[in-house]
């Protein structure tokens, strides 16, 4: 099932590739700020608050909005950083979703894709991103050939890498690669439920030598205040912050969960 389920993300991927979907002509400028020297110096909890419309386990999340005036309240709550949805396909996303917040706010940004591609890697850096998302089990279970070289090709290109993982093997083969982040998805791809407790299995006698995200099935303050004790530095929350009814609210609670 797994398989099924990545094989139909990558699939996704290269009908988005093949719809010409990253061919983008345009240059604008990254975040000036940090996101890893915020995460160290932030004395609330750290977001990377996500716009995402529709999800492969959710379907749709929310009517389809204006990006930029989700992501201005999600920021006026405290979020410190924005992940933006750009595979069309399940996601509902766009490059163009991106561009737009990416023209109105200074805050970082990850791109947030399934990449398979060099060429996806060449618009993150064109449309602003300050990070790309790669994932551990693509290379893992061989639907991709060289993580070295895709993390070697983004720092190239200026860009910062959120790897993600969701087993200890996983993660254990992420240690050894060049990442910036490493983002722990509570999400199972297999079945895609979820469970908090993937975090605090995978940190268990972790010694800290990489910051952590915890993503996915984030909730409430009280999830933030589990999650930061198993060792998480900072939380990419999407679903239950596009869901809210009043998002800033929303966000301000999880910011001040500690």
């Amino acid at each position: 099932m797994a398989e099924n389920i990545l094989r139909k993300l990558v699939n996704n991927s290269q009908m988005a590739i093949n719809d010409g979907i990253y061919e983008i002509d345009v240059n604008l400028k990254k975040s000036t700020k940090d996101f890893k020297q915020i995460i160290k110096m932030n004395p609330h909890a750290t977001l990377l608050t996500e716009i995402k419309f529709s999800s492969p386990s959710l379907g749709k999340i929310r009517t389809l909005a204006d990006p930029v005036s989700i992501a201005s309240q999600m920021i006026a709550g405290g979020s410190k950083a924005l992940s933006v949805l750009t595979q069309p396909h399940l996601f509902n996303g766009s490059p163009e979703y991106f561009m737009n917040v990416r023209q109105t706010v200074d805050v970082p940004m990850l791109m947030k894709d399934i990449i398979i591609d060099k060429v996806q890697i060449d618009t993150a850096k064109k449309i602003g991103a300050d990070f790309m998302l790669l994932i551990q089990s693509l290379f893992d279970q061989r639907f991709l050939s060289e993580i070295d070289e895709f993390i070697g090709y983004g720092h190239k290109q200026g860009l910062e890498i959120l790897l993600e993982v969701h087993t200890n093997q996983e993660f254990q083969n992420a240690l050894k690669t060049n990442a910036d982040l490493i983002g722990i998805n509570n999400r199972n791809l297999d079945t895609l439920e979820i469970d908090l407790k993937t975090t605090e299995k995978i940190l268990l006698g972790f010694e800290k030598k990489r910051l952590i995200l915890s993503e996915s099935g984030i909730d409430t303050p009280e999830d933030i205040q589990y999650l930061k004790k198993c060792g998480a530095d900072a939380f990419l929350i999407g679903s239950s912050i596009m869901k809210s009814d009043n998002i800033e609210e929303q966000v301000k609670k999880l910011v001040n969960a500690y």
